[in-house]
């Protein structure tokens, strides 16, 4: 099967690697360390051993010095391995020591603070398609990019299996929720705040759950990085500004696995909230990858008006609207208007479904397909207008 190249530049000192099951952590380091000493956790014979005295840790690193690069995955299965490597880490300045995890749920509770300032923490995303990916553009907004689906020859159904398990992996065998029937009600409740103001009260009412337990399962989809939420721009406000942040699952396939569907569903609000789902995803990877220094939000008044992302740091402004049409409305230029008010110097982009590029009162109104494309954290963002 072809390698696919990614984006993530690894550095050269130690680092937490962290991603959702299935976006490459593994197959990305098996590349590029061919010569590490693996400790794979998944492994019941090696999670075992550990689990039962995590010094055996120290006894594999020192029976190995010809291994210059030690990675251990999965490193959330055993928290007590942290103190190990804080030691190791200490004791041998050559070697490089590379931690994956797809939750930081426990090693939260476990002290991960012993090792800030020693190990860098990274992230690994969903393909970006500019990553030589080659799936339409349907394709990808309807399977999304997990690369253990994207590479699948039944992407489909690989999906379906994939959200289950990950839910029985992940939650049910960490035993993070007592009540697994809640937690799928909660799942699919908390699929219609995806590209939406999250809203908890409406998110208990409609599972049935009380308040506080949505709040531990928001929690929960974050630490097991499953989804994210996005913060209001409130940076020099001239106007009242909303306070609740946006929601969303982290990969568009995934949020349309999780979403139900009915006869009251309107197949387009559905596609428009995953496209909207899958400019987040490209932006979150960007922003991970880029040596720019920026952070992502969203716009929005108290009376309803709103831009759906908004990039600030080193890059400038940029306010970006998603429209899921073939045409450009002047209605569609309301939000962008309003924000530019506000932030004369904020670059405004409108990205839809046609494949004009065109430029309507000073908005560059983009393709959205050969934006993602194009956009890559090895050039500057203004390389994908």
């Amino acid at each position: 099967m072809k390698y696919i190249n990614r984006h993530f530049s690894p550095p050269e000192q130690s680092y937490f690697l962290f991603g959702p099951r299935g976006t490459g952590k593994s197959t990305f380091l098996k590349h590029h360390y061919q010569n590490a000493l693996w400790i794979d956790l998944l492994m019941a014979d090696v999670y075992r051993s550990l689990s039962a005295f995590p010094e055996r840790l120290r006894e594999r690193v020192e029976g190995n010095p010809d291994k210059n690069i030690i990675i251990i995955d999965e490193v959330q299965k055993i928290p007590d391995l942290l103190g190990v490597v804080h030691a190791l880490v200490e004791e041998h300045k050559n070697k490089q020591f590379i931690l994956t995890g797809s939750s930081a749920r426990k090693l939260k509770r476990t002290g991960v603070n012993l090792l800030v300032g020693r190990l860098h923490y990274y992230t690994m995303h969903p393909f970006m398609l500019s990553e030589d990916m080659d799936s339409s553009f349907e394709e990808v907004l309807d399977r999304g990019l997990v690369p253990v689906v994207a590479k699948s020859a039944e992407p489909r159904a690989t999906l379906d299996a994939y959200v289950s398990l990950y839910v029985q992996e992940e939650v049910q065998q960490e035993g993070l929720v007592r009540n697994i029937g809640a937690f799928h009600r909660f799942l699919e409740s908390i699929s219609f705040s995806h590209g939406a103001q999250l809203n908890i009260s409406n998110v208990a009412r409609e599972a049935q759950i009380e308040r506080k337990v949505v709040e531990g399962y928001i929690h929960i989809l974050q630490d097991i990085l499953l989804a994210y939420r996005i913060p209001v721009f409130t940076k020099k406000a001239k106007r009242t500004v909303v306070r609740h942040p946006k929601f969303y699952v982290y990969d568009c396939g995934v949020f349309r696995t999780l979403r139900p569907r009915g006869p009251l569903d309107r197949p387009e609000d559905i596609s428009g909230a995953a496209l909207e789902g899958l400019v987040a995803q490209h932006l979150k990877a960007f922003l991970a990858y880029s040596a720019e220094k920026n952070d992502l939000y969203y716009w929005r008044t108290q009376s309803g008006v709103e831009v759906d992302f908004i990039l600030y740091g080193e890059s400038g402004i940029i306010a970006i609207e998603v429209k899921n049409a073939k045409q450009v409305r002047n209605q569609d230029l309301k939000g962008l208007k309003a924000f530019r008010t506000d932030y004369p110097q904020a670059q405004c982009i409108l990205l839809y479904r046609g494949t004009e590029k065109l430029l309507i009162n000073d908005v560059q109104c983009l393709p959205v397909d050969a934006f993602l494309r194009t956009l890559s954290p090895k050039k500057s963002i203004d390389a994908a207008f």
